[in-house]
């Protein structure tokens, strides 16, 4: 990872309120004194802050906390004690353990970014009931286009397969429809049409019924602006903005 990647990691953090009290000091102090921070903060913050117009304040139970860095805490030891099994397999020597060292850093990095970020759509998704508890086989996909807003939302329950398509920032231009795209290993490389999106003003709800459930988690999704009527050619032929699953329990 680059020193641009940890700041960039650490204003996302900053802003999704998951350091701890002492951390979050010492990034309010570096930031009156670190330029790139502070733009990197002011980016997230812009980035996410649409979301709090979805939801209402509600106080955490006094034992989440608890239960989600037991879940972190359990991760990372599953991973240490993997590297040290296969560490003591191989009998490394003072290059390799090293290399194993700076592998477990990166690993548990990419994993704390990835949790923010689905963070931030658990609070986008769950908007509508904050009660409502996450159940297993949801996952999440944003849609968006370099650093802009994401354009749309989509949940995947894989158990009973229905997708649901939230727009977020999306607009649809005169004349114009979207259509939700899929491409699996087992399709082949070409785009799968799954229909299309209508009526961008509210979610979009489909069956996928016939799409094993391992496929649909390592599927690449697209959404592509296309005529009405959904495209002429079979394939996407308008702008289009793709996505990959995110789990959001564990």
């Amino acid at each position: 990872m680059t020193d641009r990647d940890d700041i960039d990691m650490l204003a996302a953090e900053y802003v999704l309120g998951t350091l701890d009290p002492a951390q979050r000091q010492s990034v309010e102090k570096r930031r009156s004194q670190e330029p790139e921070l502070d733009r990197a903060i002011s980016d997230w913050e812009a980035r996410l802050s649409p979301l709090n117009a979805h939801y209402d304040p509600v106080a955490p139970t006094r034992d989440l906390f608890a239960g989600i860095r037991a879940r972190i805490e359990g991760t990372a030891q599953a991973a240490i004690q993997a590297e040290s099994q296969a560490a003591s397999q191989q009998a490394p020597g003072i290059v390799e353990f090293a290399r194993l060292k700076r592998k477990l850093a990166i690993w548990r990095a990419g994993a704390l970014g990835a949790a923010a970020i689905a963070a931030s759509m658990v609070v986008f998704l769950l908007s509508n009931d904050v009660n409502l508890p996450v159940e297993n086989g949801q996952f999440v996909a944003v849609f968006h286009r370099d650093d802009t807003q994401p354009a749309f939302v989509m949940s995947v329950d894989l158990e009973t397969r229905e997708v649901t398509i939230r727009p977020v920032e999306a607009t649809m231009p005169e004349g114009k429809t979207y259509q939700l795209w899929i491409v699996t290993e087992e399709t082949g490389p070409k785009p799968k049409s799954l229909g299309l999106l209508e009526n961008i003003a509210n979610p979009t709800t489909k069956q996928l019924g016939g799409f094993d459930p391992a496929m649909l988690r390592n599927a690449t999704f697209g959404i592509s602006l296309e005529p009405e009527g959904g495209s002429p050619t079979g394939q996407p032929t308008g702008p289009a903005i793709h996505g990959r699953l995110i789990s959001v329990a564990q």
